[in-house]
């Protein structure tokens, strides 16, 4: 059986540049880990879950803020060791030009497409690609 997680990929962007919003998993094991180490806010779907309400509580558990609004499907990615995460993508906040902070999971932030490339887990970063063909 194929463990599925949901996730998502939330965006804004900052004039003409567009940032994403990455969360860096907690515990000695990631403690001094940066590059290659961030995700998107993910996790497991519960056995007959909508998958977008499990992205929807999954991000709301790790970021203590309830995401709503316009939700696109990005698509499943498999990952290195075989589960497969579906994402949608989100702007954030919906079209206002507010700037909302998240509180952290052990660490949460904004990064270019750039820098997320060089954070995001391997197997999370063609969300990245993703996200860009649906912006075009």
């Amino acid at each position: 059986m194929v463990v599925r997680s949901a996730g998502l990929l939330i965006y804004r962007r900052i004039s003409k540049d567009m940032e994403v919003l990455l969360v860096h998993p907690g515990g000695p094991f990631w403690a001094r880990k940066d590059e290659a180490a961030w995700s998107i806010p993910k996790g497991l779907i519960e056995p007959g879950e909508d998958e977008l309400a499990a992205a929807i509580r999954e991000t709301a558990e790790e970021l203590g803020v309830v995401v709503d609004g316009r939700f696109t499907l990005l698509g499943e990615y498999r990952q290195p060791g075989g589960k497969i995460v579906v994402a949608w993508s989100i702007e954030w906040p919906p079209r206002s030009s507010q700037v909302k902070s998240f509180p952290e999971v052990d660490r949460a932030g904004w990064f270019s497409l750039a820098d997320a490339a060089i954070k995001l887990l391997k197997g999370q970063r063609p969300i990245l690609a993703g996200l860009l063909k649906h912006l075009e």
